[in-house]
C-alpha cells in the first residue's frame, strides 16, 4: 500500500525532485495526473513528466500534490 505525502513547501518539492519521487496531482477532488516525476517548479507552477514527451504544467494554487511512497 502506498503512502501519500502532501507537498506544500518549496523544500518538499525540492526533496521530491531530488529523489525522483512519483507524484499524484489532484484538482477539485479528482486525480488529474499520476505517476510522473517533478522536472522543475517555481512559486506558481510545477512541471511533471510522465513520459518521454509528456509534460504537464500544474498550478500550485489550484492543485494538491502528493508524493507516493511505498511502505
Amino acid at each position: 500500500m502506498a503512502l501519500n505525502i502532501r507537498l506544500v513547501t518549496d523544500q518538499d518539492f525540492q526533496e521530491a525532485l531530488e529523489r525522483h519521487a512519483r507524484i499524484r496531482v489532484f484538482k477539485d477532488d479528482h486525480i488529474i495526473d499520476s505517476g510522473g516525476v517533478i522536472v522543475r517548479f517555481d512559486s506558481r507552477t510545477v512541471v511533471i513528466q510522465t513520459g518521454v514527451g509528456d509534460l504537464a504544467y500544474h498550478d500550485r494554487a489550484a492543485c494538491e500534490m502528493f508524493e507516493l511512497r511505498t511502505r
